[in-house]
């Protein structure tokens, strides 16, 4: 399997050196140069562009270094020193890392840019666990178990999980993935789970491809698009965050066949100036209101979602309803969606769109209680959007497995 990964360079690699594991990475890499190193930050220093690093199982520590950065990700200025700090460093080169699997293979990173990464022309990282990073005192860091700056990174089926170290002083805390100036990422099939801020955060004109992932337990956003970043965000599991998916600023984001459900705010949210497409979504049993509209000038479409069960605990950032209207109705395209059963309703400040434009409300009728699969009676099936198709070609179903995305 390394052999159909590994780019053309030479294999590093960290960890174990005995004979035996010297033997078994020789015949996975017949005829590459492998050199051995104990330590994973000396291992990055050593590789050159296009090598493979592949860490062998263990926990694997980095020193903490203090930096300071002249630009701010997420600061009214753009140009405002942050002071900050980070534990390992991919910088100037491409590089494939490879663990040997979240059980395996822990980096503790011990600081608030765990894994960053600067003009990195194409790396991966891949099959580990990242934790232990340490909150800085500068609350205009952006820190996160992996930062990007000027790089395309994948993140590849790693185990993000607890980044929680965190002054009481301080409101942020510590993010799963962030993208920063000049970032490209791919971020897929990885689980985020008990982290200190947003799961996902994209700042300043930041690009990714957001799917597969299992995005669980942290505060903040679970997928936060900001200032003019944009990103596709797909087939992802939202869940236990204060709030789900958001788009803010001049963003845009593209939305669908996700799973959003019981953050303590709203489901999924487009503000200020921020374009969202959001179809073929299940939003359901999260503490407020399912979707929102929360600006004069956003827009965007809502098709295809159910919002289903929304509303169960006091209200804090929006009504307890299925959709509200807290903006302006014509910057959006609203149909086939069946916003049903919500605490207080299925739409606040505006007119009532059940039974127009394709918009329903009634049981969605899903297999169980947490498998939202439709039931073949399903009033959701083959009632979505006509202008959007399932994979057979059919008319759209409304919900998770709906449209040319659903699986």
């Amino acid at each position: 399997m390394l052999s159909a990964i590994i780019s053309n360079g030479a294999v590093v690699y960290v960890g174990d050196s005995t004979f035996e594991h010297r033997i078994g990475l020789s015949k996975d890499t017949t005829g590459i140069k492998i050199n051995f190193y104990d330590d994973f930050q000396t291992a990055i220093d050593n590789a050159v562009d296009d090598d493979t690093i592949r860490i062998g199982p263990g926990l694997f520590e980095s020193k903490t270094h203090a930096f300071a950065e002249t630009l701010c990700g997420n600061c009214e200025t753009h140009i405002t020193k942050v002071k900050a700090s980070y534990g390992f460093l991919i910088k100037d080169k491409s590089l494939t890392v490879i663990g040997s699997g979240v059980d395996s293979t822990t980096l503790v990173t011990n600081a608030g840019y765990g894994v960053l990464f600067l003009n990195s022309p194409n790396s991966v990282i891949t099959k580990v666990k990242i934790t232990g990073g340490k909150r800085d005192p500068d609350g205009n860091a952006t820190d996160a178990a992996i930062v990007v700056r000027n790089s395309r990174v994948t993140v590849l089926e790693c185990l993000i999980a607890d980044n929680t170290d965190r002054p009481e002083e301080l409101a942020v805390g510590i993010g799963g993935v962030f993208g920063r100036e000049g970032a490209e990422l791919f971020i897929l099939g990885n689980r985020f789970f008990n982290n200190g801020w947003d799961g996902i955060a994209l700042y300043r004109g930041a690009t990714a491809v957001i799917a597969d992932n299992d995005i669980n337990g942290g505060r903040g956003a679970g997928i936060g698009i900001t200032w003019d970043a944009s990103a596709q965000i797909y087939r992802n599991k939202i869940s236990n965050y204060w709030k789900g998916i958001g788009a803010f600023g001049a963003s845009r984001a593209i939305v669908s066949n996700n799973l959003v459900t019981d953050n303590l705010g709203w489901g999924i949210i487009v503000t200020n100036k921020a374009y969202m497409d959001v179809t073929n979504n299940v939003v359901t049993k999260n503490g407020n209101c399912g979707l929102a509209i929360w600006s004069d000038v956003c827009s965007g479409r809502f098709a295809n979602n159910i919002v289903t069960e929304n509303g169960w605990r006091e209200e804090w950032v929006c009504p307890r309803v299925g959709l509200w209207n807290y903006g302006y109705l014509k910057n959006f395209i609203i149909s086939h969606n069946n916003i049903y059963n919500n605490h207080d309703g299925e739409y606040r400040d505006m007119p009532d769109l059940t039974d127009k434009s394709g918009n329903i409300s009634v049981e969605p009728m899903f297999v169980g209680q947490n498998d939202y699969h439709l039931r073949p009676d399903s009033p959701c099936i083959n009632a979505g959007d006509p202008e959007i198709t399932d994979n057979d070609g059919s008319r759209s179903d409304m919900g998770l497995y709906g449209g040319p995305r659903g699986k």
